[in-house]
């Protein structure tokens, strides 16, 4: 585990955008970059900031190769995955929430919320790609650089720290997500009248 560890911290941010992009593209690999990014600015704390945007960059730009393949051939996949079930709910969420249910996933790391069936119904329901990664991109940067903050100035204290605070980060999830649906709400309300 210390080898594969080492490999990791050795390819630096180059490497972290390069693993943001292919967990990015639906290859799951859940925490994957949240982890990698706090070894990172653990060994590298003078690198922080250039981990956090490599990461942010990389899960941009995979992101949109996602969502694009499912915008276009999204229907079908759509189709099979939200019959029944949670897939049901999952896309009557996007339907009634829209955005607001890819960007609690992507600020957060909740595994409750899946992120990747989010932006799938989101890209096959016809969502506007530049809304969508404005949303990705405004989750993204502050968990990114946030994690880079607590790897940089806690150091081997930062995932422990991540861990124990996930219901505190639940508790942040579920206020943005009521203020965010109010504000949804109330601007549903101003366009009909």
């Amino acid at each position: 585990m210390r080898h594969f560890r080492d490999v990791l911290i050795s390819w630096g941010p180059w490497g972290l955008l390069v693993l943001a992009t292919v967990e990015s593209l639906g290859i799951p690999n859940p925490g994957g970059t949240d982890l990698v990014l706090i070894l990172l600015t653990v060994a590298r704390p003078l690198d922080a900031w250039w981990c956090a945007s490599m990461a942010v960059i990389g899960s941009l730009v995979g992101s949109a190769v996602f969502f694009e393949v499912l915008r276009r051939g999204g229907e079908r996949y759509l189709a099979q995955r939200t019959a029944s079930g949670r897939g049901a709910k999952i896309r009557a969420w996007v339907q009634r929430y829209g955005l607001v249910t890819v960007f609690i996933p992507a600020l957060l790391p909740i595994p409750l919320l899946p992120f990747k069936a989010f932006a799938a119904c989101a890209a096959a329901l016809g969502c506007s790609r530049r809304r969508f990664l404005l949303v990705l991109f405004a989750g993204r940067v502050p968990r990114y650089f946030g994690l880079a903050y607590l790897g940089a100035n806690l150091g081997e204290d930062s995932w422990p720290w991540v861990q124990g605070h996930v219901w505190y980060m639940l508790g942040v999830a579920v206020v943005i997500f009521v203020a965010l649906y109010a504000l949804i709400h109330w601007s549903d309300r101003e366009q009909l009248q």
